[in-house]
């Protein structure tokens, strides 16, 4: 995961959580080890599955309690796009935003076009002090865009699998039997 944990090991990640203020174990270095090799954007239960394999036993529970810890910290930031679980970042302390698929849900980072955070000014901040603005860009990524203008490309009626192509055969067979012996009992 790119980010501010980049190059993580033990006694970096033990630096780390002092620094902030956070006791050193070996769940929460497991799972900032985790996080240091994970791509951005991940789940819980990814997190967990990576940390599992270094502690060989790690609950689920213990893995929220760290990301949550980790999140207040502000070592790692959370993202939750609507219709998906909560996704975790290490790319925090800068002014960043997120392209999200509509199709396959893949999220990537994009740069703030405007500048320093909160790079975009409410029309009445109703008396709050602004320090941030999350923005998320919703439409389709390249390979879903891709896929779809092949898809288009296909005839209505060409199968788009082998499986779908031998499906479609043995309906079509059916279908003919059934027309058939509707009209031997018409006659």
């Amino acid at each position: 995961m790119s980010g501010s944990l980049d190059g993580m090991n033990e006694q970096l990640g033990a630096d780390v959580l002092r620094s902030r203020g956070l006791r050193v174990t070996a769940t929460r270095l497991a799972v900032l080890e985790t996080l240091a090799e994970l791509p951005a954007h991940v789940t819980v239960e990814q997190v967990e599955q990576g940390a599992r394999k270094r502690l060989g036993v790690i609950s689920t529970q213990a893995v929220y309690d760290i990301m949550r810890a980790l999140h207040e910290a502000r070592l790692v930031r959370r993202i939750e796009p609507a219709g998906s679980p909560a996704l975790f970042e290490t790319r925090v302390g800068d002014n960043h935003h997120h392209l999200i698929c509509r199709i396959c849900g893949r999220v990537v980072d994009v740069d703030c076009a405007v500048g320093s955070a909160p790079c975009l000014t409410a029309a009445d901040g109703k008396g709050y002090e602004i320090d941030e603005a999350e923005v998320a860009y919703w439409g389709r990524c390249p390979d879903c865009v891709a896929q779809s203008r092949a898809s288009s490309r296909r005839p209505t009626n060409a199968p788009t699998t082998p499986k779908r192509a031998a499906r479609g055969a043995q309906k079509s067979r059916r279908s003919r039997q059934r027309m058939s012996k509707k009209a031997v009992r018409s006659e």
